[in-house]
């Protein structure tokens, strides 16, 4: 079995949602990263110098690559990163080689059967 990580960086209002979306498409687990910040080409916002920016969590999940796209497409729905200037951004990219993860082989096996 492959897999891939997505990296996603998610206002933190919308973490558990993003979250939930992603397991009920195939993700076995994930790890939360408070206090992510970032800056897009436009520059932060600020009112006399104390940020309006919304804080970020980085949320990372290791999946099945071919579970990996419908994930991914699904965090950026429920994230509203093309709707909303600043929302977040996802992106995935090849685990090599990974240990740890027995237990979602096992849960994943018949999964990815039935996705193929």
């Amino acid at each position: 079995m492959h897999f891939k990580l997505i990296i996603a960086f998610v206002e933190d209002s919308k973490t558990d949602k993003v979250i939930e979306k992603a397991k009920t498409a195939g993700a076995t687990g994930v790890t939360v990263i408070s206090n992510a910040r970032g800056e897009g080409p436009e520059g932060s916002r600020s009112f006399f110098g104390l940020s309006l920016e919304s804080q970020r969590d980085m949320l990372l999940f290791i999946v099945e690559e071919h579970l990996c796209r419908h994930i991914l497409e699904l965090i950026g729905e429920v994230g509203k990163f093309d709707a909303d200037r600043g929302a977040g951004v996802a992106f995935q990219i090849d685990v090599e080689d990974a240990i740890g993860l027995t237990r979602q082989v096992e849960m994943l096996a018949d999964r990815v059967e039935e996705a193929l």
